[in-house]
């Protein structure tokens, strides 16, 4: 016991506990991957579709236009901090995303090429 009657250990139970428990709510997605899926829903998926995959406003992302070949991910920087001139669809130009930090850009973006890789576009 230790000087405020507690026996030594006996809390590491409990935290290895919620430890387990809070690992399994998560699933195998990353944590990046679940954030970048809620930024991408409130400040993307109007224009780029629910799964990236475009609407009548914007372009699909999961696309080989936008595999990181073609548009590597300060693209995708750029186009959020900068906005975009229309040069590969008729959906005109892409304004400035204000109000998302480049961390949270970047979540964006693992997310979209979490898309990507599923829809077979990048490996």
């Amino acid at each position: 016991m230790n000087s405020k009657g507690f026996k030594s250990g006996a809390l590491i139970a409990p935290v290895l506990a919620l430890l387990s428990f809070l690992i399994l709510a998560c699933g195998s997605e990353e944590p990046q991957q679940l954030g970048g899926s809620q930024l991408f829903a409130d400040n993307c998926a109007r224009c780029h579709g629910e799964m990236a995959d475009g609407t009548n406003t914007g372009p699909p992302l999961v696309h080989r236009l936008y595999e990181p070949g073609h548009h590597p991910d300060f693209s995708f920087q750029n186009a959020v901090k900068n906005g975009v001139i229309s040069h590969h669809w008729e959906f005109g130009d892409m304004a400035p995303v204000p109000g998302l930090s480049e961390d949270e850009v970047t979540e964006i973006i693992a997310y979209v090429r979490n898309l990507q890789r599923d829809g077979g576009i990048i490996r």
